[in-house]
């Protein structure tokens, strides 16, 4: 476990300190986990999360096929004819893109966005690097709203029996929704702060035309299906990564159609498909697998047990801020699937309901991965559009906004939830 614990740590801080090549470590670290026997080979394809990926690739080819049509450029014209200034326009992507990832995955919430920030960014002729990753924290923050829109909802969903409508209202109290919803609005005066040098007034017309409106329409099939197929709950683990993929190759060949042509297609794949997030996104995923089957998420989830003690309040501050600190360097989907089970534990020998505790989980893992660049998928696929389009993205500038917004959302959302389930 030592030794898997030492891999894990050298493996963060390469990825932080050197992100040009974040794809490179996690697959170099992967292969390290694979040839030393510390992940078995047999369980190497399904420690990577095909859905993921899918759902990655397909709504890659999708936005690409939206942004093509001009109906991004024609969207942005629209949020800056309606804004004061440039720091009201951050604020507005930003809440939208949290709205949306409150239904949508928040990586599909970030491809989805993004465009249009580029693009914001582009007619303002402004540094489009911090308005991205303010549209990524954004939409890894809300997923904890719904139950479907974060993977660790849906596991909590599980844990503790709650339908879509629990997460607004649960055993007559307010959810893990209200708590989520305080510490988005709390992050608007953070991003008024950070961005208040950005207050050149918006003068802009809507002059684009957009002749082509299937590849919108695709778009927005892709976010109704995804919200349609959440509500099925034994449905296959990959239905989200087959339906983005289903809208990814009707596109390609309405558009092939459309053109007589496959080389816009060609082009699309080889200069514009993000194959390094993917690869990122893999490796990540086996070393997250190799950790866990040496037992240090395991060994993580007992050290709660024996440092919380029999002080409710201090083992919910506990599970909150350790979770955060966790979260920011460790996947949240295996942290939580593994820390749900302990949690009841917990709540079973304190003698309380466990949901004060689930909701403290939750709110410290999803909001805890803004604290580094690579500590979500949503953080790590706005820095990969970002250097797509060329722009260098350091850990200094991801942090920047990460920390004062998760601080204030975490800080927020855990007094919201303990006024109303301690």
């Amino acid at each position: 476990m030592t030794f898997a614990l030492i891999l894990f740590a050298g493996m963060y801080v390469c990825l932080l300190a050197l992100p040009d090549y974040r794809y490179i470590t996690a697959l170099v670290t992967a292969c390290i986990f694979v040839v030393t026997g510390i992940l078995p080979v047999s369980k190497v394809f399904f420690a990577v999360d095909w859905n993921i990926i899918l759902m990655l690739s397909g709504i890659m080819i999708v936005v690409e096929l939206f942004i093509e049509s001009n109906m991004s450029m024609r969207m942005a014209e629209k949020l800056l004819k309606t804004v004061p200034n440039v720091k009201w326009a951050v604020v507005a992507l930003s809440l939208f893109a949290g709205v949306v990832s409150a239904f949508v995955d928040n990586v599909a919430t970030v491809l989805m966005v993004a465009p249009i920030g580029l693009e914001v960014c582009r007619k303002l002729d402004t540094n489009p690097v911090p308005v991205i990753i303010s549209i990524a924290v954004s939409s890894n923050l809300q997923g904890a709203a719904t139950l479907v829109g974060d993977t660790t909802s849906i596991l909590l969903g599980a844990a503790a029996n709650m339908s879509f409508n629990d997460f607004f209202v649960f055993l007559g109290k307010p959810s893990i929704c209200l708590p989520t919803e305080v510490g988005a609005l709390m992050t608007i005066p953070i991003l008024l702060y950070i961005f208040r040098k950005n207050s050149d007034p918006v003068h802009q017309e809507v002059t684009t035309v957009v002749e082509d409106h299937v590849p919108s329409v695709l778009m927005i099939g892709v976010v109704l299906s995804l919200i349609f197929a959440s509500q099925f709950p034994d449905k296959p683990s990959i239905t989200n990564g087959l339906i983005c993929m289903t809208f990814a190759v009707i596109g390609c060949i309405y558009e092939s159609v459309r053109q007589k042509s496959t080389a816009f297609l060609v082009e699309i794949f080889k200069e514009k498909f993000d194959y390094q997030t993917l690869l990122l996104l893999a490796g990540l995923f086996i070393v997250i697998a190799g950790i866990t089957e040496a037992g240090v998420i395991d060994a993580i989830a007992e050290t709660f047990v024996k440092v919380g003690g029999n002080s409710l309040f201090g083992m919910y501050t506990l599970i909150v801020f350790a979770s955060v600190v966790i979260s920011a360097f460790v996947d949240n989907i295996p942290y939580v699937a593994t820390m749900l089970p302990v949690v009841s534990g917990i709540a079973s020998s304190m003698g309380v309901e466990p949901y004060l505790l689930y909701f403290g989980l939750l709110i410290g893992a999803t909001l805890g991965g803004n604290l580094t660049p690579v500590g979500a998928s949503a953080n790590i696929t706005g820095i990969g559009i970002l250097q797509k389009e060329g722009y260098e993205v350091s850990t200094k500038d991801f942090m920047r906004i990460g920390v004062p917004f998760t601080l204030a959302a975490v800080l927020s959302g855990y007094i919201v939830n303990w006024i109303f389930w301690s």
